[in-house]
């Protein structure tokens, strides 16, 4: 999944005048049309510094490129580092551990999107593989962070399950095109998320009977950043919603149905995500 390492090397069809120096070239979010490209798109930790250059790509993104697509030599193909790089680059080399991409241009660096984000959500009790379509809806929307939260009802998430979230996310962000990778945080507990709810100029709590969600927005002022909290299944216990209100949170409802935790997310972070990108077409 990972290029392990880069060297200053020229392809015999890359300009052999390129400089070696590191040269990224920065793009706004809105111009940033590069993250709309055609071509095959791997995940690397490590880009090629500068035109000419090459990184090797190995482990499970390798395998991706070359069992999956089946992707050769001479092909051309796009790297990101979930940090808003970009790079068109070539395949100059593989054998049995890994690909060499050479860089066909110095890479991008595309700044972040302003409207940002995070989703709290007690999902750690969930199965089927409902966690793993929460965290990959939130990621195609564009949530900037989500947090396990840890409740009265949803006390604990395992490990393993967090270390395929991950799997998810880099998934995901390859499939919708997104350069910076959403951040899966550790897992807080309720009485640690009050003082981000405090510090927050908009924190939404999804509780049935609320006022529904467009109602409040209609009467908030837009911000692009945020926090959007949802409880477990069973919904979090009367002193926990009480706590996070007081802390400054606002309750929202979501219409008159009883949602799934994985539902209730996805509805609030796009309603959301929605609103923010209207303010940002207004500034």
């Amino acid at each position: 999944m990972q290029a392990l390492s880069w060297s200053p090397r020229f392809a015999v069809a890359v300009n052999r005048s390129c400089r070696k120096a590191s040269s990224f070239r920065a793009f706004s979010s809105d111009s940033s049309n590069q993250s709309r490209g055609g071509l095959p798109r791997f995940f690397s930790d490590v880009l090629p510094p500068s035109k000419g250059s090459a990184v090797r790509v190995q482990g499970d993104e390798f395998w991706h490129m070359t069992k999956v697509l089946r992707l050769n030599t001479d092909d051309r193909i796009e790297l990101f580092n979930g940090k808003g790089g970009l790079v068109k680059g070539c395949i100059e080399s593989i054998d049995r551990t890994g690909a060499d991409v050479v860089a066909l241009e110095n890479p991008k660096l595309v700044s972040t999107n302003t409207t940002q984000w995070h989703v709290f959500a007690a999902f750690g009790t969930l199965k089927g593989g409902r966690s793993d379509w929460l965290i990959e809806k939130c990621t195609e929307l564009g949530a900037s962070s989500v947090t396990p939260l840890l409740t009265e009802r949803s006390p604990s998430i395992s490990d393993n399950r967090v270390d395929r979230l991950q799997r998810v996310i880099l998934a995901a962000a390859k499939q919708c095109q997104r350069l910076h990778e959403m951040t899966l945080n550790p897992p807080l507990k309720v009485r640690d998320l009050l003082p981000i709810v405090s510090q927050s100029k908009l924190s939404f709590i999804a509780a049935a009977e609320a006022t529904p969600v467009l109602n409040v927005l209609t009467l908030s002022k837009q911000e692009p950043i945020g926090s959007i909290i949802v409880g477990p299944e069973g919904d979090f216990t009367e002193t926990e919603v009480k706590l996070i209100l007081e802390a400054g949170a606002t309750a929202v409802g979501l219409g008159p149905h009883r949602l799934r935790v994985e539902t209730a997310t996805i509805a609030l972070l796009a309603t959301t995500m929605l609103w923010s990108d209207t303010w940002r077409s207004t500034i």
